[in-house]
């Protein structure tokens, strides 16, 4: 009886991990699938890139400004919408019979994602017993992970054996699963904020020096990261000429070391903040300025390089969404937001570069151009971030 008691307490923050999963995987599954997607519409890989960049600028147009008008919405009902909303945008995906139409659908999986990790996180917290902040948030961003341990490979192979949609119609299943799972386990949750107005909470947010220094190294770290990233199953085929089953165990190997590094980040960050946040900034670009020089040497070198990179994007951020959490506690969900559309903007311009590599026949410099962009950000938060990290 005292176990049954204990896993409903902690059930709502399983389910809340699952559905990070899902939308996670959701966001990610086109790079899996990129080839698969252009080939079947006719379009470039460049041009199916699209899917990633103009979703990524949905979410980052929409966070703030969605955040803030639901900001008296029960956090409950709220989550409710938005996986409604995944859900129905996905079926549409299934049943897209062009480029634009599974566009459009894609767009309204990204209404519902430029919310969902606005709310995710202090939900999470909220519905964990002893509202344990790093508990809680590790849950979440290890959902994240699963996505590129599982949920990207099995997407990917999935979709490579009976078609991309298939992939959008084992999402769309899920969240129905999600959706009935929340309806009976999530409790009430009123927003902390609502007591405030949306333009006072605004200002609260942005006259955090701490804040806005984590944003503009996010817009920029974030970008470098998905310049390479979002091209990184074709750089995998026809740069380091791995065969497909390679490039799926690499890619889930990504994600296994992004588990790892929720580990290393429960563990050790309360004692290392600082060293931890750089080994991540400076880690990343290094690692990308390695891609082709290691495909030149051998596709497993490449492979270990992309375990480190997946260990360096995830520490990342955690560590980041807990700084954040840390500056604005009265306002997470406001202050979530904005990093979330700031993220999701690094993603969309980061996509985008990497497309216009890519389109000018330079694949392979992909690596350079991202590491290059990323370690303008790594230097600017060793001298401006890094001396404010509370430890």
């Amino acid at each position: 009886m005292v176990r049954t008691d204990k896993f409903h307490k902690w059930l709502p923050l399983v389910i809340l991990t699952v559905a990070g999963f899902t939308f996670n995987t959701s966001e990610l599954i086109p790079i899996g699938l990129l080839s698969d997607i252009a080939a079947d519409f006719g379009v470039t890989e460049a041009h199916a890139g699209l899917l990633i960049t103009i979703y990524a600028w949905v979410v980052a147009l929409l966070s703030l400004p969605l955040t803030l008008y639901f900001s008296r919405v029960n956090f409950r009902t709220l989550m409710l919408w938005i996986v409604g909303i995944f859900l129905v945008s996905h079926i549409g995906s299934i049943l897209s019979q062009g480029f634009w139409t599974l566009m459009a659908s894609r767009i309204g999986v990204a209404c519902a994602h430029s919310i969902f990790w606005s709310i995710a996180p202090p939900m999470a917290v909220a519905v964990t017993p002893g509202k344990d902040r790093s508990t809680a948030l590790s849950a979440m961003v290890a959902g994240g992970g699963i996505a590129l341990v599982a949920g990207l490979p099995l997407g990917r192979v999935l979709g490579l054996i009976a078609g991309w949609r298939v992939t959008f119609a084992a999402l769309g299943i899920l969240a129905a699963l999600i959706f009935i799972g929340l309806y009976r386990t999530l409790p009430s949750l009123p927003q902390s904020d609502a007591s405030e107005s949306r333009k006072d909470i605004l200002k609260d947010v942005l006259r955090s020096r701490p804040l806005l220094i984590i944003y503009l190294i996010t817009a920029v770290i974030v970008t470098g990261h998905y310049t390479g990233y979002s091209y990184i199953e074709p750089f995998m085929y026809r740069i380091a000429r791995m065969p497909e089953q390679a490039i799926t165990l690499t890619l889930c190997l990504f994600g296994i070391a992004g588990l790892f590094g929720s580990y290393i980040m429960s563990r050790y960050f309360r004692k290392y903040p600082r060293r931890i946040i750089m080994c991540a900034c400076f880690g990343l670009p290094i690692i990308m300025i390695l891609l082709l020089p290691a495909s030149w040497v051998h596709p497993g070198l490449l492979a270990i390089l992309c375990i480190l990179w997946g260990l360096a994007i995830t520490i990342y951020n955690i560590a980041f969404q807990n700084e954040i959490i840390v500056f604005a506690p009265e306002n997470s969900a406001v202050a979530m937001s904005i990093y979330s559309g700031i993220f999701n903007l690094g993603i969309g311009s980061g996509a985008f570069v990497g497309g216009i590599v890519c389109e000018h026949g330079a694949m392979e410099n992909i690596g350079y151009i991202g590491g290059s962009i990323a370690l303008c950000a790594a230097i600017y938060a060793l001298f401006r971030l890094i001396p404010r990290i509370k430890i």
